[in-house]
């Protein structure tokens, strides 16, 4: 039980420094937030480019998930109530604590000194290898293609909410059709 509870304080924390941080640096170097996407806003544009993204990936992958043997992770997960309240809960508020500190804070800084392209990969790598961190299977180093489609939208528009929309949508997917057994 206590090191459940670490684990929790150790997650809490975490997910403070990730979600609070960006805004302080911003303050500290006198960085306006709005250059590193922390103004949350969505136009119209983005919402146009949130759903033709959520299309193009989350359609084939249900019908694909759908068709894979359960044994490979395949078909619709069934959760209690409770389960799939906490996974709900847990998928947004991840989505709105990594995007803000991956795509506003990391990428940003990445992007000015490495340039777009490899601003993108490098931080939508170490975005998919944080991912590592709860869960070692290498099947979770496959989150680095979904980063690029949040890279991508947080570039193209501006502001971390676009990212933080696909983001939030994928993990409630997830609930339903994650391809991880065991998820």
């Amino acid at each position: 039980m206590g090191k459940y509870i670490l684990a929790s304080v150790v997650g809490l924390f975490a997910a403070a420094f990730m979600l609070y941080f960006p805004y302080t640096w911003c303050r500290w170097k006198n960085e306006n937030e709005e250059d590193f996407g922390l103004k949350w806003y969505v136009t119209s544009k983005a919402k146009r480019e949130v759903f033709i993204a959520l299309a193009i990936t989350l359609i084939p992958l249900t019908v694909a998930v759908i068709f894979l043997p359960s044994s490979w992770g395949g078909g619709v997960k069934t959760h209690s109530f409770w389960k799939t309240l906490d996974i709900l809960g847990g998928g947004i508020a991840a989505a709105f604590i990594e995007e803000t500190f991956f795509r506003g804070w990391l990428q940003t800084l990445a992007v000015r000194k490495l340039g777009t392209y490899a601003g993108i990969i490098i931080s939508t790598a170490i975005f998919a290898s944080v991912h590592l961190i709860a869960n070692s299977s290498p099947i979770r180093l496959a989150t680095f293609f979904p980063g690029l489609v949040m890279a991508a939208l947080r570039h193209r528009n501006g502001s971390v909410m676009p990212s933080i929309i696909y983001h939030a949508v994928c993990n409630v997917w997830a609930v339903w059709f994650s391809p991880l057994p065991g998820v």
